[in-house]
């Protein structure tokens, strides 16, 4: 039988399938139906700073609601100690999540505020967890804020953050980068231990016969995968940190691709909610079959296969592709003609 084992940030995983952070991650029942399904490792709940503000703005609300009431009147009242204090429920779940599961568990942090990543960092890793992600989700929204000041914060980060904590940081990226690959690689200088490819970040829309924005919620599709290969198929071999595909891998065959492009491991995520976390039983089963087939007994044998370093067609991940695609547009819609 084939052997799935794979490392991870220096963790062994038995197979290169990891349940990203989500909704899912941080339900109880789903999240050992993801264990029972098979997952190798799963990323909790994102904890965001933001949400750290509201949630404490609200507890000081409920505190202080009736402060300048007569006394007589707050009984009538529940008690704000019955209100979670979060982030310290975050926290709380979390530990809990460690604990309910045989499977290595990663925490997920957004932050804002340099400070705050660090004291998060911190009680984060007293949950017990494998360890950390930070989730650099971050959209510029003013025009004078320079390039590189974005990037050299980000990296400060990461080395506060590596310096205060003792269990392995992966970061995980958006691809709106002015070079992806020398920001990557200066993360990778600084001990980033796993790099998670790519953000998928929410984006607004607007309804226009309410005229008001909306959020419609954010799955991938499968042609997303593309990006993610790409850089997968660009950085084997030339870092340190492992490399995890994340966005548009739906079944067995989407994590084949990303690992004979370069990658360890992926994350999937919007699979789990439109074919529920059982599908993960389904592509572990698609990698051992192809597997089997093509006789590879463990993943080490076709990683990186088709890689940048080591495929035969050089040009695959440059721009000379784009050449090559213009070259052979009149085959290509021919055959879709025929589809059709």
């Amino acid at each position: 039988m084939a052997d799935l084992k794979t490392k991870y940030m220096g963790l062994e995983l038995k197979n290169p399938v990891i349940a990203g952070a989500s909704s899912l991650t941080a339900d109880p029942d789903k999240l050992k139906r993801i264990e029972e399904a098979g997952a190798a490792a799963v990323v909790y709940k994102s904890l965001f700073e933001e949400q750290i503000h509201l949630e404490n703005l609200h507890l000081y609300e409920l505190k202080t609601e009736y402060e300048d009431r007569n006394a007589e009147m707050i009984t009538l009242f529940p008690s704000a100690a019955s209100v979670p204090d979060y982030p310290y429920d975050h926290l709380l779940k979390l530990k809990k999540a460690k604990q309910s599961v045989s499977i290595p568990v990663f925490a997920s942090l957004n932050a804002i505020n340099k400070a705050t990543w660090v004291e998060y960092a911190k009680k984060i890793e007293e949950t017990g967890v494998d360890g950390l992600e930070l989730n650099f989700y971050t959209v510029p929204e003013k025009p004078d804020k320079d390039v590189y000041d974005i990037e050299k914060e980000q990296i400060e980060i990461l080395t506060e953050v590596k310096a205060a904590v003792a269990i392995p940081v992966a970061v995980k990226l958006s691809p709106y980068y002015t070079n992806p690959l020398q920001f990557i690689h200066n993360l990778d200088k600084e001990g980033a231990d796993g790099l998670v490819m790519f953000n998928r970040l929410f984006q607004p829309d607007i309804d226009i016969e309410s005229e008001q924005h909306y959020f419609p919620y954010n799955l991938s599709n499968r042609e997303d995968s593309r990006l993610p290969l790409r850089f997968a198929g660009l950085l084997y071999g030339s870092v340190k940190a492992s490399v995890c595909a994340n966005t548009g891998i739906f079944n067995g065959h989407d994590v084949i691709k990303m690992l004979l492009a370069g990658s360890d491991c992926v994350q999937v995520v919007s699979t789990l909610y439109l074919n529920q976390v059982e599908v993960i039983a389904t592509m572990i089963s698609e990698i051992e079959k192809w597997m089997d087939k093509k006789g590879y007994t463990n993943l080490e044998s076709f990683k990186g296969k088709l890689s940048g370093n080591n495929s035969e067609n050089k040009s695959a991940y440059h721009r000379a592709q784009y050449i090559d695609f213009m070259m052979t547009t009149t085959e290509i819609l021919k055959k879709y003609k025929a589809l059709s």
